[in-house]
């Protein structure tokens, strides 16, 4: 994992694009087409708006999945993970191939993740962007993470720590309002994409970047598996790499 801090969270949205666009380019000259993941949450807002700005990319034939999405939750709710990505993303580039949603308010959640995982399991995965919980989570996968599961989506419980998390950052009025389920990349899956770009901002993040970079790889602190990732990058502002003994490594 190569770990750089950059000086502000602009700075560090604007690299992390930078990065995910030149491989998304790269992936497109060489194959004609590019599959990526987005992630959501308010680590990725700087890095967002960078990479729907970056020039001479044709979305026309971007595919894009995202991480995970909350059951039971409409679109229409402000903590949507969908609608999040339809604001700030897939309506902000020209003519985006192809956005596959979690439909995380099916009333059939078998036969969602039977689609999703149909759609998206026999893809190669240019670039996944994400970021690290404030529990040291990837994706929705709390700890302790299944790190053995093979299918690309999964369902899963929130634990306390991830769900004080979301109503902290103002997308619920209370810790009732959180749903306690979600639908989730797996943590094999997110390992499976050829690049993954992680955003990661703020000092409430320090524990657990500290614990995913410098700790012992474990289901106890899912984003540590990454160490494993033979192509990660992972960009920090100063408050979130405070508690590094190393905050730039190559």
């Amino acid at each position: 994992m190569i770990v750089q801090t950059l000086p502000d969270k602009a700075s560090l949205g604007r690299q992390a694009a930078s990065e995910g666009a030149k491989t998304i380019r790269d992936a497109l000259a060489a194959k004609g087409e590019s599959t990526i993941i987005v992630a959501t949450g308010a680590s990725q807002f700087e890095m967002l708006d960078a990479l729907v700005a970056e020039p001479d990319l044709d979305w026309s034939r971007v595919t894009a999945f995202h991480l995970d999405e909350y059951v039971g939750l409409p679109e229409t709710h402000p903590a949507s993970f969908r609608k999040y990505l339809q604001d700030r993303f897939v309506s902000r580039v020209p003519g985006l191939g192809q956005f596959v949603p979690v439909h995380g308010d099916t009333t059939d959640l078998e036969a969602e993740i039977k689609r999703l995982n149909s759609l998206l399991g026999s893809r190669e995965v240019d670039v996944c962007f994400a970021g690290i919980g404030e529990n040291c989570h990837l994706a929705f996968n709390d700890p302790p993470a299944d790190f053995d599961v093979d299918a690309p989506y999964i369902v899963v419980t929130l634990d306390d720590a991830c769900r004080r998390q979301q109503m902290g950052e103002g997308w619920f009025p209370s810790l009732e309002d959180v749903p306690e389920r979600a639908i989730s990349m797996s943590i094999r899956q997110i390992l499976k994409s050829k690049r993954v770009i992680l955003s990661v901002p703020d000092s409430r993040k320090a524990p657990a970047v500290r614990a995913a970079v410098e700790g012992k790889v474990s289901p106890d602190y899912p984003a540590s598996v990454l160490q494993t990732h033979e192509n990660c990058i992972l960009y920090l502002d100063p408050p979130a790499a405070s508690l590094l003994s190393q905050p730039n490594r190559s």
